[in-house]
């Protein structure tokens, strides 16, 4: 009934990922090779069948020894967590999901992780699959907040969804005589990585969020049906980047880049919009664009919701512990250390940075 693949049966985890209605690009094998060369884990399918319900889990292994908290406190290859793969995932379950056949998948699902050592488990679920409901059975579930989608029935509708100003600045940067082109160069993906890197830098982002040359090649070579990079030139300059996703219909807002410099024209307005539209002319459905840092409705969050000020989805995450008595000791080993940061939203807490 439960099935578990590695990157080893690349093809074979993609055959089954495709077969359900409603899969998207973060399932995918040839995604989660990037964030596997980025050290977050190794990526692992779960695939489970039975009578007229089938389910698909995608997941980064981590063993808990490697994180910098335990360094030299635990052997290596004994305990582990799952986390979603850098985006969202989640259960994604299709047929006859009763009662008893969730129950069923709960059992054999918890049963594997506790044979494995597998200590806990970390969703971010899927605001557009709205796949958190369904799994109620296997996590504890939170609802954190807002994210924002762009319907991309046509471009009239992307126009009339957004907020008057995202109009007024669309049209400044037009004027000034920006424009928006996309591509998949290597070229391209060299610029993005630097100015990328600048902008993390700006921003005093943590180093989780710079990736190596490695990251970028396997976008480049491992995605070359689900990712292209739109930019947008002033006087011959590219002057912001977005790195875009896609799959099954669907448009996923990646990384993005822009020259400080240039902030004055927003061209990143300008570049959004010109993907949406370039979305809705090409067959999808819609355009993902995420929400606020930690899910506040913060400058972040605000920036997106004027590209649709209707946008209806939410974000969730879910919480598993599978073995309650090891999770304990981690945490305790924890707690004798350096004071921790014990906010109520981390998990799993055992992996939590100190506290300043």
């Amino acid at each position: 009934m439960l099935s578990i693949l590695t990157l080893d049966e690349q093809d074979e985890w993609n055959t089954i990922v495709q077969g359900f209605e409603q899969h998207d690009v973060y399932y995918l094998a040839n995604y989660v090779k990037a964030f596997n060369i980025h050290g977050d884990g190794e990526p692992t399918l779960f695939y489970y069948e039975a009578g007229d319900m089938k389910a698909i889990n995608v997941v980064m292994k981590r063993d808990i020894a490697d994180d910098k908290q335990f360094t030299g406190k635990l052997p290596a290859n004994t305990f582990y967590d799952f986390a979603t793969p850098y985006g969202y995932g989640g259960f994604l379950i299709e047929g006859s999901a009763t009662t008893s056949a969730m129950h069923a998948l709960a059992d054999e699902y918890s049963a594997y992780c506790k044979e494995a050592g597998i200590i806990s488990e970390f969703v971010r679920f899927h605001p557009l699959l709205q796949n958190a409901e369904a799994a109620k059975s296997l996590y504890k579930i939170k609802p954190l907040g807002k994210t924002i989608t762009v319907s991309l029935t046509s471009t009239h509708c992307i126009w009339e969804d957004l907020r008057n100003n995202k109009k007024r600045w669309i049209k400044k940067a037009h004027e000034a005589g920006v424009e928006v082109y996309s591509g998949r160069e290597p070229e391209l993906f060299q610029e993005f990585k630097r100015m990328y890197e600048q902008t993390m830098k700006k921003n005093n982002a943590q180093d989780y969020y710079y990736f190596n040359e490695a990251f970028y090649q396997s976008v480049l070579h491992d995605l070359p049906d689900h990712s292209v990079i739109f930019y947008a030139v002033y006087k011959g300059r590219k002057i912001a980047m977005v790195l875009v996703l896609y799959g099954n219909r669907r448009m996923h807002h990646h990384l993005s880049a822009s020259e400080e410099a240039f902030s004055h024209l927003a061209p990143t307005n300008l570049l959004m919009y010109e993907i949406a539209c370039w979305g809705s002319e090409h067959g999808f459905e819609s355009f993902h664009m995420g929400g606020g840092v930690g899910s506040k409705e913060d400058s972040l969050y605000q920036f997106k919701e004027g590209f649709n000020k209707n946008s209806q989805t939410h974000f969730s995450i879910g919480k598993k512990i599978f073995n309650e008595e090891v999770y304990d000791y981690l945490l305790d080993m924890r707690r004798r250390g350096e004071r921790m940061d014990e906010s109520a939203l981390f998990f799993p807490l055992y992996r939590s940075s100190f506290s300043k």
